[in-house]
């Protein structure tokens, strides 16, 4: 007990005088009060030599209750009070000035920390000589300890001079201003990455302190931009690999620089990997930024207004902050040295394949044109990555930076341009990147061959080249599209002989007659598309001519037996039904590939009718527009031949189709190969509202299924392929038909219905 006692009691009068609890205080001590009770005040005095001086005070207290630290005049005025931040107090005359600490409520206690510095008249300053302000220079380091108010540096760099700021960093908030000569803050605050431009002449002050008086190391780096020093040189390369002429650094948490000597103005590259690490901006002699990675309309290009000297600053943009280690290269797109041999643009010439051996590498493949001409590049890696490519004036400017709305750029003047390249991302290409270009001229294009209209069941002939003349003699609505020799689809581009666009596949309407050019993927500059890539062109009137008719009987279902020959074939049916009858498309239940061709209606003028999308296949077709009409098929990708069998049977209007009877046997139904759909009908007093059907093999193989439709034609269910299945259906009033559409092989199928 007794111990407990003698831990708790107030400490003696020597022990409490022993703390730092007031009297005069110098500039930069720090001085700790460990007990302020009650209404006792601690009264501090500091003193000024330098009239209009500005003062940092910062109180810190402990967990107990509020403190309050006026600073007051020789009058006894308040001019500021001391706290957490060292707010700056500016002050007046010279002389001595007062603290006074007390509990603001007036009861109470606490302990706290106290230190004042000036600006004027600090404790310390710690000089900065010129090789501070060299990039190379490792700043300088130190320690602010708990509850400094500030500390102090002076330097003089020439009026104007603008100076690159780094953050102080340490493991608190350090923070910092530039004072001028007249110790006026600049508004450059030392925080984070900033420049600062000198304003009048110095000598200059940096004040730096830690936000909240805690302890904390720090790093003070102020390098000049202006004239800067210490900086690596780079120069202006050739295109093609940069070898030696490429810088290597490293950056971690400040920036890394280089000085750039150029020998013209002019427009350069900027290429630096791994780009989506760092972020760049280049800064002229004097200080001021040129361009930099996020500048519009690209980031990648920077015009040098003057010959001279440049700073490039590299700052870390990692993620996860860690150092990285890149490549810069800086390419002179104003020359050019280095560039390919000069190719022409005609389509039938192999695809151009680049090499890529430098992280930094920047290419250039020259052409000729013409005024007008308007000119498209294709380019696409060989191995998973990202190529960039842009075409170039001969000093380097882009030809067309603004998008049109149109594919290609049309060249402003005849003379020799040049596409520029490069790999963006550099990937799994090991030493050597490759890429493909294509450099072709949309306007009256050479080098493609010419297809004229053909006619519905012909096979075309696939063949190689990106593109097709289409000769096309008379206007109107035409089929255009490719196919490879499996059949699948490349979509495609029409162009006019300017090379503006006019419609994609696989429907075209030309008001005019002329010379049109279709391009495979022509407005994916992303995709080269090689001569060895054969494709069969599908060029065919809208309006089918010389077809087949077909019957519309649904009494007696016979199918149309047709073979595709070829990838690229097209054929078409004559149907015989009216305007305005319903038809649907049956096919046998087990077609497969070429045997279940793709359908389209459309009727005499060309116009889109249904397709076996849904139409055809899943409801009903009404046939809407201008008779005659007529079926177009093709097969689906990956089935260029085959034979098939379709029929397409008039359903609406009640088909005079055998009755089936409402028996337990009711009707027998044989099927085969050369008959695999029969029909039924139903009078109107022979049904219910809702009526069960039944349908059951009884003798071969394959299934079937049945669907069911109004006297309008409209189908009211459909079951799904069985060899026996029984369905309700509800049924309007009026006659009903019967459907079964069974696979084309040999079977038996007995059919009945009844009210539900």
């Amino acid at each position: 007990m007794l111990a407990i006692l003698l831990a708790s009691a107030p400490a003696p009068a020597s022990a409490r005088q022993a703390d730092d609890c007031g009297g005069a205080l110098p500039f930069g001590q720090i001085v700790t009060c460990s007990a302020i009770t009650d209404d006792q005040q601690h009264v501090f005095t500091v003193t000024t030599r330098r009239d209009s001086d500005t003062l940092y005070a910062r109180l810190i207290d402990g967990s107990g209750d509020p403190l309050s630290a006026p600073l007051t005049g020789p009058d006894g005025e308040i001019v500021c009070r001391a706290d957490d931040y060292a707010s700056a107090c500016q002050v007046g005359a010279a002389g001595t000035y007062t603290i006074t600490v007390s509990l603001a409520w007036g009861f109470g206690t606490n302990s706290y920390t106290l230190s004042v510095e000036s600006a004027r008249t600090p404790s310390t300053c710690t000089r900065l000589d010129n090789a501070f302000f060299s990039f190379a220079s490792p700043g300088v380091t130190g320690t602010l300890p708990f509850g400094t108010a500030a500390t102090c540096f002076r330097f003089n760099q020439p009026a104007g001079s603008v100076l690159y700021l780094s953050d102080p960093g340490g493991a608190g908030d350090v923070r910092g201003q530039i004072l001028d000569a007249q110790y006026q803050p600049m508004g450059c605050p030392i925080d984070a990455p900033t420049t600062c431009t000198l304003t009048g002449p110095g000598p200059y002050r940096v004040i730096l302190a830690e936000s909240y008086g805690n302890a904390s190391d720090y790093t003070l780096k102020l390098s000049r931009l202006s004239q800067s020093v210490g900086c690596p040189v780079i120069r202006p390369t050739r295109f093609g690999d940069p070898g030696s002429a490429a810088a290597t650094a490293t950056v971690s948490t400040n920036v890394t620089c280089h000085k750039l000597r150029a020998p013209a103005a002019g427009l350069i590259g900027m290429r630096i990997e791994p780009l989506q690490d760092v972020s760049w901006i280049l800064y002229d002699d004097a200080g001021q930024p040129i361009c930099e990675k996020y500048q519009l309309p690209n980031g990648r290009t920077c015009r040098l207004p003057a010959a001279g000297s440049y700073t490039l600053l590299v700052r870390n943009q990692n993620t996860w902050g860690d150092p990285v280690t890149y490549q810069v290269a800086v390419p002179a797109l104003y020359a050019n040295a280095g560039c390919a041999t000069t190719t022409g643009t005609s389509w039938d010439q192999a695809a151009l394949l680049v090499h890529q051996t430098s992280r930094v590498q920047t290419n250039c493949q020259p052409i000729r044109g013409t005024a007008g001409d308007r000119i498209i590049t294709y380019y696409a890696p060989t191995v998973y990555s990202q190529v960039y490519a842009w075409l170039v004036d001969s000093t380097g400017t882009e030809v067309c930076p603004d998008w049109t709305g149109e594919d290609g750029c049309v060249l402003p003047a005849t003379g020799r341009y040049r596409v520029i390249s490069y790999v963006m991302e550099w990937g799994e290409q090991g030493a050597d990147a490759t890429y493909k270009l294509q450099v072709r001229r949309l306007s009256t294009p050479e080098g493609c061959p010419t297809r004229t209209a053909g006619s519905y069941g012909l096979t075309p002939v696939p063949s190689g080249i990106r593109c097709r003349i289409l000769d096309v003699t008379a206007p109107g609505s035409y089929l255009v599209k490719a196919v490879d020799v499996r059949n699948y689809e490349t979509y495609a581009q029409v162009y006019d002989s300017a090379g503006q666009r006019v419609c994609g596949s696989p429907q075209c309407n030309f008001a005019t007659p002329g010379r049109y050019t279709m391009v495979l993927l022509g407005s994916q500059t992303n995709t080269v598309i090689d001569n060895d890539f054969e494709y069969a062109t599908v060029f065919l009137p809208a309006v089918p001519s010389l077809c087949p008719r077909v019957s519309d009987d649904a009494t007696a279902i016979a199918g149309h037996r047709g073979e595709f020959t070829g990838a690229g074939q097209i054929q078409c049916l004559e149907l015989s039904s009216p305007a305005g009858a319903k038809v649907i498309e049956l096919l046998p239940g087990n077609a497969t590939g070429a045997g279940q061709p793709m359908v389209t209606v459309m009727d005499s003028t060309g116009n889109w009718v249904c397709d076996s999308s849904y139409g055809l296949r899943q409801a009903s077709c009404e046939l809407t527009g201008t008779a005659p009409f007529y079926a177009v098929l093709s097969t689906a990708g990956g089935y260029p031949t085959g034979a098939y069998e379709v029929a397409f049977p008039r359903i609406d209007g009640a088909p005079a189709c055998p009755v089936l009877p409402r028996t337990t046997d009711g009707a027998t139904v044989d099927t085969s190969a050369a008959r695999f759909a029969a029909c039924f009908s139903i009078p109107a007093d022979e049904h219910a509202a809702r009526e069960v059907f039944t349908f059951r093999r009884t003798a071969g193989t394959g299934d079937a299924t049945v669907s069911v439709f109004d006297g309008t034609g409209i189908r009211y269910c459909r079951s799904a392929p069985s060899t026996d299945r029984t369905f309700t259906c509800p049924l309007p009033a009026g006659p009903a038909t019967v459907i079964l559409e069974a696979d084309g092989v040999d079977a038996t199928y007995q059919l009945t219905h009844r009210a539900a």
